[in-house]
């Protein structure tokens, strides 16, 4: 199967979601979310997540996860991912309390396409009570359903085009047809060798030649189809006026910052969270908006 038939097969009775003036997304992706050990990549930047997180909860936003959002290549046990991480657990949950939360799959966490994994490893989490020795489990996400890809339906203007969501991974044949062998080799080979600086050159987040061709793979995907597709994987963000086609919301693994996409008033914009330092030297998670915002209403 070609990379284009791959990325079609992801929308096949894909879940759809309304956008319109009255509707606001958060997208984000890539968080890679692991076990607290050297290897993860996630907890650098824990705290901006969970800044940005209660930022959109409080503001309102749809949380949209598009894929890799757990490091399960590198770790067997998700269930130790959200004991490790339970705080940002907590508050993904409280999205799902409220409807306001909708999760991909990509290439490192693809076991969750299977609901059978899903219900046995991410219905609770640990709850400290009083003291930290007693936990106590409560719902995360009952009835959850991940998913290969989301349509946002555009209904604001007559012939607008819908936005394309998907993770990115089917573009490359070692990440989506053969993620079992990549897998294989992350966990076994190049994690023990990522703790002395050797990286992956399978992955389109670290190879900057894959990078570039999984990046044209979706641009002419896009291109050839007339949608707006948005996706993550390579963590490369991406928003230009100049490129109405492909969008991409970056990373949660960026040294510094987080990256996402922000959709309000049918606009996006691409916006970085980092740690900055007030006058009298007290830490703040700052939000700053690096491109847009770009219309979503534009026809071609």
């Amino acid at each position: 199967m070609s990379y284009y038939s791959r990325l079609n097969k992801s929308f096949e009775g894909a879940l759809r979601l309304p956008l319109n003036n009255c509707t606001k997304y958060v997208l984000i992706s890539d968080c890679h979310r692991g076990t607290g050990s050297s290897n993860d990549n996630f907890l650098k930047n824990q705290n901006l997540y969970t800044a940005a997180l209660q930022y959109y909860y409080r503001m309102g936003y749809t949380y949209i996860e598009l894929g890799d959002g757990d490091e399960l290549w590198e770790n067997r046990s998700m269930e130790q991912i959200i004991e490790t991480h339970s705080n940002i657990f907590r508050l993904l949950s409280r999205f799902h309390e409220q409807g306001r939360l909708h999760m991909l799959y990509g290439n490192h966490d693809i076991v969750k396409k299977d609901s059978r994994y899903t219900a046995r490893s991410c219905t609770t989490y640990p709850r400290c009570c009083g003291s930290n020795a007693y936990l106590e489990r409560r719902p995360l996400f009952p009835d959850i359903r991940f998913h290969a890809g989301i349509i946002l339906e555009n209904t604001s203007v007559p012939y607008s085009r819908n936005v394309y969501l998907t993770h990115g991974h089917q573009a490359d044949l070692f990440n989506s047809t053969f993620w079992r062998f990549s897998r294989f080799l992350v966990r076994y080979f190049w994690k023990p060798l990522e703790r002395y600086g050797v990286l992956d050159p399978t992955s389109a987040a670290k190879n900057y030649t894959r990078k570039q061709k999984t990046e044209e793979r979706l641009h002419h995907w896009a291109r050839q189809e007339n949608h707006i597709l948005i996706t993550g994987h390579t963590h490369r963000p991406t928003l230009s006026e100049d490129d109405p086609y492909y969008y991409n919301s970056g990373s949660c693994v960026h040294p510094f910052c987080i990256t996402c996409l922000e959709i309000e008033y049918m606009q996006i914009r691409l916006v970085k969270w980092t740690l900055e330092v007030r006058p009298d030297m007290s830490l703040y998670a700052a939000r700053e908006v690096l491109a847009g915002p770009t219309s979503l209403n534009k026809t071609f």
